[in-house]
């Protein structure tokens, strides 16, 4: 009586796929795109996180500004303009070119009337500070502020600039600007008047 045993033997597909795997593993360890590609999965991450950190100061700056009973809040971070109705009609107010200087951070404020009429002349007061890291309010405290003005022109803007400093506090620690008690000019001063010379 003859036993026959059946024996497999290993499928040459099988050693041909470990190869292949393991000539590839190797193409692309010794690939001189991979760092490349390494470093552009770090920038795309770093950018990720960026606008993670946009949209959650956004949502904070507009969670402020519902809940505001006094002026308007701009969050740096947010990198977005916020809405005041004010003495002045509607006004839009925005940042930019933040930037460290000697004493502290120096940046742009932009006002812009948002009815598309010209600005009005007007006095107000600007707040800045830190937000608390914990709940995310301004520190009220610690808040420092300093006067403005949106001065009459010849001819009529829908939109001022206005150049601000903010002593003691580095870019990164700037966490609010608060505009504030909006007053118009007087009349007499918020047009220049009809008869009067020209400039030299």
């Amino acid at each position: 009586m003859t036993i026959s045993y059946l024996v497999r033997r290993p499928r040459p597909w099988g050693r041909v796929a470990l190869l292949a795997s393991a000539v590839m593993l190797s193409a692309c360890a010794q690939n001189p795109q991979v760092p490349k590609l390494k470093s552009e999965v770090v920038q795309l991450n770093q950018k990720l996180q960026a606008l993670t950190d946009e949209a959650t100061a956004l949502e904070q700056q507009s969670q402020l500004n519902r809940t505001s009973t006094d002026g308007v809040y701009l969050l740096p971070a947010a990198n977005s303009p916020a809405a005041l109705k004010s003495a002045a009609g509607e006004i839009s107010i925005s940042l930019s070119h933040i930037a460290p200087e000697a004493s502290g951070t120096q940046a742009l404020m932009h006002i812009r009337a948002r009815s598309g009429t010209a600005l009005p002349a007007f006095t107000a007061t600007v707040d800045w500070g830190q937000l608390d890291p914990t709940t995310g309010k301004p520190l009220l405290v610690d808040m420092l502020s300093q006067p403005v003005s949106v001065t009459p022109s010849l001819l009529p803007k829908t939109e001022q600039t206005i150049e601000l400093r903010f002593s003691g506090q580095a870019p990164e620690q700037l966490g609010f600007v608060r505009l504030r008690d909006v007053v118009l000019a007087p009349a007499s001063a918020s047009a220049p008047p009809e008869n009067a010379p020209p400039a030299p």
